[in-house]
């Protein structure tokens, strides 16, 4: 089936069932009993959930602004995002404001945002993110139209100032913060969900919540949903069918961005011998330094980049490194990649890693937090090892299936999977042919116009 074929089929099929939730049904049916929660769900009631959510966090603010000042005063983040959790970033006048959780929302993001700068070159963005690792992933695209930053509270003077000067708010895959879309909807500002997920658990939760929710379905001018279940659970909570774009997996869209080869590190690991555990999580380190030594005793020359999730634990994986006796070169000390594992403790440079492996581990697969991506190893040519947790990407690894990508479950099938695919291994055309970019064009143009000026 083709890429233009399967889109449409999904968003049929996602249409379809949306139309089918809207047919009349018997007074036994839960749909039934939901609409006629939805048609109590006037505005009165959601403008009593939003001063309740309102009342709330005011009374939580005094925490909030002391949980932030303890983690400035101890080091874990510095002065400035203090200053822009509480009073909120700077922006360009008429900037984009896009907000991603993590770098992982905000990688996801990237091809929309380039994208939507080769449809204009003169838009600039402000692009935030809960976490300091997601600030410096942005800041390492090293794009002067972008100024990356933490994003404030949801708190609604922590978000007059950005509100202020942006021209448009895209918020991407679950974060949702009715403050921020309330406050932007106000000043007639477009408001898009991006990659729009909703998880079963996350929409019973905000089912128990619906004034809330419809409050801020109300306040939405477009979700782009990544699968067609997230676009029914949308249409559940109250958003309009006409504000629904067709399904589309913007991590799909990824396109690596070529640059010169570093000639010290590309020396340093050849492609045929550079195995990668990356974006891992407690305790895959330690499955992946295991593995490493149970295939570095079949062949001698291998060598292994750990690029961890979160790099503040470096400490924690040296530690484990040593206590295995490997030598271990750490990308952020500017060591000499000269030791048999290098600890890519940085952000920015996952392309550069997949880039050099020949068969990459994909990490938050063994550990429950759902795998990452297997867009990015696949337009890199790195064969894909994955656990059996990847229920964030399950569509993607479903199609994958044991052609383009081998299934791991300890550091034995782990330290087997990579000898049997560092070099000559199939998997990665096969990847590449089963994960090519879907046909998102429909997608980008909408939110394109969405985001131009009115005239």
């Amino acid at each position: 089936m083709s890429a233009s074929s399967s889109a449409a089929k999904s968003t049929a099929s996602c249409r379809a069932r949306i139309s089918t939730d809207a047919r009349p049904a018997g007074p036994t049916d839960p749909r039934a009993r939901h609409r006629q929660g939805l048609s109590r769900n006037t505005p009165s009631t959601r403008d009593k959930a939003m001063f309740v959510y309102r009342a709330l966090l005011t009374a939580l603010a005094p925490a909030l602004a002391g949980a932030a000042l303890y983690r400035a005063v101890t080091g874990r983040e510095d002065l400035e995002a203090l200053s822009d959790r509480l009073t909120g970033p700077p922006a360009a006048p008429g900037a984009i404001w896009l907000h991603g959780a993590s770098n992982g929302e905000l990688a996801s993001a990237r091809a929309l945002l380039d994208r939507l700068m080769e449809a204009d070159p003169r838009r600039q963005f402000l692009v935030t993110a809960n976490t300091l690792t997601g600030r410096e992933a942005a800041r390492g695209w090293s794009d002067p139209r972008i100024r990356a930053r933490i994003a404030p509270f949801d708190l609604r003077l922590s978000l007059v100032r950005p509100l202020r000067h942006v021209s448009a708010l895209i918020l991407v895959e679950s974060e949702l913060w009715p403050n921020r879309i309330a406050g932007a909807a106000a000043r007639g500002l477009p408001v898009i969900l991006a990659g729009a997920r909703l998880s079963e658990r996350s929409h019973a939760r905000w089912q128990r919540r619906l004034p809330l929710a419809r409050a801020m379905m109300d306040r939405l001018t477009l979700v782009a949903p990544q699968d067609a279940l997230s676009a029914e659970r949308f249409h559940d909570l109250g958003l309009a069918h006409d504000r629904l774009l067709p399904p589309v997996q913007l991590k799909s869209l990824y396109r690596p961005h070529i640059t010169p080869p570093d000639p010290v590190l590309a020396a340093a690991f050849p492609k045929d011998s550079t195995l990668l555990a990356a974006s891992t999580h407690a305790p895959e380190e330690e499955t992946a330094l295991d593995a490493f030594l149970l295939a570095r005793a079949r062949r001698s020359d291998l060598r292994l980049i750990i690029a961890p999730r979160h790099p503040r634990r470096a400490g924690e994986i040296l530690a484990l490194a040593g206590a295995r006796g490997l030598p271990v070169a750490r990308r952020s000390a500017g060591d000499p990649p000269d030791r048999p594992v290098y600890l890519a403790d940085t952000m920015g440079e996952m392309a550069t890693w997949y880039r050099l492996a020949g068969a990459a581990f994909v990490g938050g697969s063994l550990s429950g937090h759902g795998g990452h991506t297997p867009y990015e190893p696949a337009a890199h040519g790195c064969a894909i090892l994955h656990g059996p947790d990847t229920a964030n990407f399950a569509d993607a690894y479903e199609r994958l299936g044991h052609d383009g990508a081998a299934r791991v479950t300890d550091a034995e099938s782990l330290a087997r999977e990579w000898l049997a695919h560092v070099a000559g291994s199939p998997l990665p055309d096969r990847a590449r042919a089963v994960l090519h970019p879907e046909d998102a064009g429909e997608v980008l143009d909408a939110i394109d116009r969405a985001l131009r000026p009115r005239r």
